[in-house]
């Protein structure tokens, strides 16, 4: 009894930069994730590159956002419950193994010189393993941290992507314009991505509550009934959804990179990675100061800083000043990325997180590849740089109106300390036994 005594008056652990690097488990997934990262980002960029160059068409490279997305947007609800049905990590190696065969794929579509439907179709199947590899990346990872340390790897989640997000890039562009093929980009992504497979094998996640009452049609929708009842969760993830929906640029990089700012497939690579640098140096930064206060305002103004950016880049005619402006972006953008996926994971129960992960997955694959879309199909009608200026405008716009409608979100002070106790609520905690007689019912 002393000793309990002596522990339930325990000053808690001072929060450290290094505290998600303590688990065992999230060293392997950071591993994986690191290594199918970069598959991915080269292979985007490399995708990007030969449709532009086989096309000469901004509407093509639209149409690659929309052949992603489309397949997201129709099979996130079923994918979210099969992830709170069944266990997460083998979806995980499942999925990570689909993205290495679509990278298979498009390397032979690329050397034997194939139609470039066959391409879009390959990108439609990657579009398919999304659906279920983004609800289940996203609620496996509190399965493998306890609670006090979720943010931190959260974080460094954030920084590794954007790791990846630097290097992938730059390579494909290099290996591109060294070996003017794009067949063996593709080859590289095939191993980086059967990487992260490999990783999952290892992991070792707490028993988590699993949904109960099998397959069904209303079960599909618990996630989006609890996300309508959070106000907070819905703000930021609608928030993310229209602002970079509108003032997405990236689709048209390539324009920008050979129409605009006159360089070659090295020079896109560094564009498209100039984002990741930005994002990079803040979760640095995040990771050492993890407090994220006002939490509800900082999310605001993070955003439309985005969106200035996005209009200056718009009017910069000089690559070095884009890259900067580029680099800005993905620093404030990063910030709402960090507090969304934090509010989204601690609010949700456990049973829950695949359906709610699978929503949040539709919003990011709206914003980012039907943004992409938009943007193309804009810059086809009244030429790029206006399609991104207007982007731009349009996010202010947006972020103004949410401010304003969902007061809950703009004075949001704290993230994990303000959520609200729930007779199911998440059990973060890995010493902590799981009751497996909890029912799936929404919250």
């Amino acid at each position: 009894m002393q000793e309990a005594r002596h522990n339930s008056n325990a000053v808690p652990p001072v929060a450290s930069w290094k505290d998600a690097w303590r688990e065992r488990n999230y060293r392997w997934y950071a591993a994986g994730m690191l290594s199918g990262g970069f598959g991915l980002q080269m292979l985007n960029t490399t995708v990007l590159w030969d449709v532009w160059q086989r096309s000469q068409d901004a509407l093509s490279l639209g149409l690659i956002g929309l052949a992603r997305a489309l397949p997201v947007m129709l099979l996130a609800f079923p994918a979210g419950h099969i992830v709170d049905l069944f266990d997460r990590r083998k979806i995980l190696v499942f999925t990570q193994s689909g993205f290495a065969l679509v990278a298979a794929l498009l390397a032979i579509t690329a050397y034997y010189g194939a139609p470039l439907w066959i391409s879009f179709v390959a990108i439609a199947l990657s579009g398919c393993v999304r659906a279920f590899n983004m609800s289940t990346r996203q609620s496996l990872l509190p399965m493998l941290v306890p609670i006090d340390r979720f943010q931190n790897a959260v974080t460094w989640n954030s920084a590794i992507f954007q790791c990846a997000a630097i290097g992938g890039p730059v390579l494909a562009g290099a290996l591109i314009t060294f070996t003017s093929s794009t067949w063996i980009v593709f080859i590289v992504a095939v191993f980086l991505c059967a990487g992260f497979a490999v990783a999952a094998i290892q992991l070792r996640p707490r028993e988590s509550v699993k949904a109960t009452g099998g397959f069904t049609f209303g079960a599909m929708f618990a996630g989006a009934t609890h996300i309508r009842k959070e106000k907070v969760i819905l703000g930021a993830i609608l928030l993310d959804l229209l602002a970079v929906l509108f003032g997405g640029a990236t689709a048209l990089l390539p324009i920008f990179a050979t129409d605009i700012l006159h360089t070659d497939a090295v020079g896109l690579g560094i564009l498209k990675a100039a984002t990741a640098v930005g994002a990079l140096l803040i979760a640095g930064f995040l990771a050492v100061r993890p407090t994220l206060r006002p939490a509800g305002p900082l999310l605001l103004w993070s955003v439309v800083g985005f969106g200035v950016c996005m209009i200056l880049f718009g009017i910069s005619h000089s690559f070095w000043f884009s890259v900067a402006l580029l680099m800005v972006s993905g620093a404030v953008d990063n910030i709402s990325v960090v507090i969304r996926n934090v509010l989204v994971q601690t609010r949700t129960p456990d049973h829950l997180r695949g359906r709610v992960t699978a929503v949040n997955g539709i919003f990011i694959e709206c914003s980012n590849e039907l943004g992409g879309f938009e943007s193309g199909l804009v810059a086809a009608w009244i030429g790029p740089v206006w399609s991104v200026i207007t982007g731009g405008i349009g996010t202010l716009a947006v972020t103004g109106t949410i401010a304003w409608c969902l007061p809950a979100l703009r004075k949001l002070d704290r993230l994990i300390d303000e959520v609200k106790p729930m007779d199911d609520a998440p059990n973060l905690n890995p010493s902590v036994e799981v009751s497996m007689n909890q029912t799936s019912a929404s919250s």
